[in-house]
């Protein structure tokens, strides 16, 4: 049964998009239940003994099939539920709260390898590909090989073209995700034996059909985080495949891995934010509980600052999140800097928080069961995300040809970004994968960032510390602009030197002040959310981002720091998410 065959047109109210979010947030909480309670099959205990088993929890599969979870990474108009990016990542960020491995074993590698065809791919590879995942199948995408990295452009896994038609496999694709258990896979083919980018081409491969006698699976990898996903490899060995298999254009293969990428880099780092959700509700919960000098570990100064400060990480990472997403949807031509920008920064942050945690955690921090124990695993598991075919360097890699011409024709003088970037709950357009481009020369993110700036309220000492730390980190984009102008030739490449890479990272840092800026101007305007309203949060999110940078900014008022901790503590005992949505939590 298809799932969204309704007629697409112009761009729908908000309300309807979003009754249908949160109606599916709220149905994966009802189904996944308490991890909690150790009664339920998904509790973090049974997730626990499956990781040390280095399986995938078979309650958590099972309840996902139910669920048809494969349907949410197909869009609606080809009988899926995929019409939001932010739409996806809520959905998915209660799958990644309870495990990594579950999030990205049974699901994420699909839509990973979906993208490509959604992107580049004909109408029969679409609906092709729509069949397997809305009927429970998987779907892996292999881009690189061990001895190449991320320099995937060299790689050696070959589709000769046939004599009569269609290609040929030869070679092998190593740490695929899912490679034994999938229905097809993306493989990133060279199709030509000439040096560069025009060489390599995407095929989508469906294993029914294909010469049993001439390709394999490879060996499991044994792998410190993750434990449970099924990683391994292929080999083929002249397997022929048909013209039908090829998407887009041949010799295009490049183009389409890099669009689809600026899809799967801003949506996936948003998923990892419920990890780090369950690491600080963890840690909470030891801190009230657990006494230490006669008084509750949450009354030690220290310990309460550090809890607030991962909520200020997490509120900072969604925000980031959220506009970037949203961009692949409003901003879909300057959507390849901002991707890459999250991927790069978000889930660095979220492990950086992740290592605070643990000092309040103390010796827990090391046990592998047992009420604590599920904070080891998502530490151990988080990383992951800041590696594979979109790695940290990866992305700083992407911005950095972008930089100097960021400098010269956007910064300071684009407009400010759409209001609805910021609004987590309006309306959307259908992705436009059509208009997806391979860099930008424009930067409305950061322009919002330098219009706040005149147009910040000051009554009130929160406001006017958020004023201050303003004007201090559009100074900084000032300095990111005069050093962009002046990179030498060849500093705008890949190969630029560790003190380009160091500005690709500050500049990733204000995107992320200036998406946090929209955000709460957008909160204070529409008055909904009382927290995301009050101009504390963005307070405490800038001075931290400021000194990321090696700032000094004056102290916060007082103030901040007691509303911050006063909603830690209301969130957790009301069981609502760390994030910008305050959803309600099955626990």
């Amino acid at each position: 049964m298809l799932i969204g065959t309704e007629p697409r047109g112009a761009v729908e109210d908000g309300t309807g998009q979003e009754a249908r979010a949160a109606a599916r947030v709220a149905e994966l909480e009802r189904r996944l239940g308490d991890p909690t309670d150790e009664n339920n099959e998904l509790s973090y205990a049974g997730l626990l003994a499956a990781d040390e088993a280095g399986e995938l929890s078979a309650a958590g599969e099972r309840a996902l099939d139910e669920l048809r979870l494969g349907a949410d990474f197909v869009p609606r108009d080809q009988g899926g539920r995929l019409e939001r990016l932010d739409t996806l990542v809520r959905v998915m960020r209660q799958v990644f709260r309870r495990d990594v491995a579950l999030g990205l074993g049974h699901g994420v590698t699909s839509f990973m390898a979906a993208v490509n065809v959604w992107t580049s791919g004909d109408d029969a590879q679409r609906e092709r590909l729509a069949r397997i995942l809305t009927g429970g199948g998987k779907v892996s995408v292999a881009y690189h090989e061990l001895a190449h990295g991320n320099d995937f452009v060299r790689n050696e896994f070959e589709a000769r073209p046939a004599d009569g038609g269609g290609f040929r496999l030869h070679g092998a694709k190593q740490v695929i995700n899912n490679a034994g258990r999938a229905d097809a896979w993306v493989l990133f083919s060279r199709t030509s034996p000439a040096p560069g980018s025009r060489s390599h081409s995407v095929l989508l491969v469906e294993r029914a059909g294909l010469d049993p006698d001439s390709w394999r699976v490879l060996p499991r990898y044994d792998a410190v985080g993750v434990r449970g996903c099924h990683l391994s490899g292929l080999r083929f060995d002249g397997t022929p495949v048909p013209d039908s298999a090829l998407v887009g254009e041949r010799g295009k293969g490049v183009e389409t891995a890099l669009r689809a990428f600026q899809i799967t880099r801003s949506a996936l780092p948003g998923m990892a934010v419920g990890t780090t959700d369950t690491a600080l509700r963890t840690v909470v919960r030891f801190a009230l509980g657990r006494q230490l000098y006669r008084r509750s570990v949450m009354d030690i100064p220290h310990a309460r600052d550090t809890l607030s400060g991962a909520f200020t990480d997490l509120l900072t990472c969604d925000s980031l999140s959220l506009a970037a997403t949203r961009a692949v949807h409003l901003l879909p031509e300057q959507t390849s800097v901002f991707a890459a920008a999250t991927k790069y920064l978000v889930p660095k942050v979220l492990t950086e928080a992740m290592h605070e945690l643990s000092v309040v955690l103390g010796a827990r921090f090391y046990i592998r069961d047992g009420e604590h124990g599920i904070f080891q695993k998502h530490l151990r598991d988080l990383p992951v995300l800041s590696l594979g075919h979109a790695g940290s360097a990866a992305c700083q890699a992407t911005i950095i040809p972008q930089l100097s011409r960021l400098a010269r024709r956007s910064w300071f003088s684009d407009e400010p970004a759409p209001a609805e970037l910021f609004q987590p709950r309006t309306g959307l357009p259908d992705l436009p994968y059509d208009r997806l481009t391979l860099a930008s020369g424009r930067d409305a993110l950061s322009a919002t960032l330098v219009a706040a700036v005149d147009r910040l309220p000051g009554a009130s000492p929160e406001e006017r510390a958020v004023q201050g730390l303003a004007l201090h980190l559009v100074d900084e984009l000032r300095q990111v602009q005069e050093a962009s102008r002046a990179l030498a030739p060849e500093d705008r490449t890949a190969l630029a030197g560790p003190a380009v890479f160091a500005l690709a990272d500050r500049y990733a840092v204000l995107l992320a002040a200036a998406a946090a800026t929209g955000v709460w101007q957008q909160a204070a305007r529409d008055g909904g959310d009382a927290f995301l309203a009050d101009p504390a949060w963005l307070a405490a999110v800038l001075h931290r981002l400021a000194r990321r940078l090696g700032r000094r900014p004056a102290d916060l008022p007082p103030s901040v720091a007691a509303r911050l901790h006063e909603e830690v503590l209301r969130r957790f005992h009301e069981r609502t998410s760390y994030d910008l949505y305050d959803t309600p939590l099955a626990g």
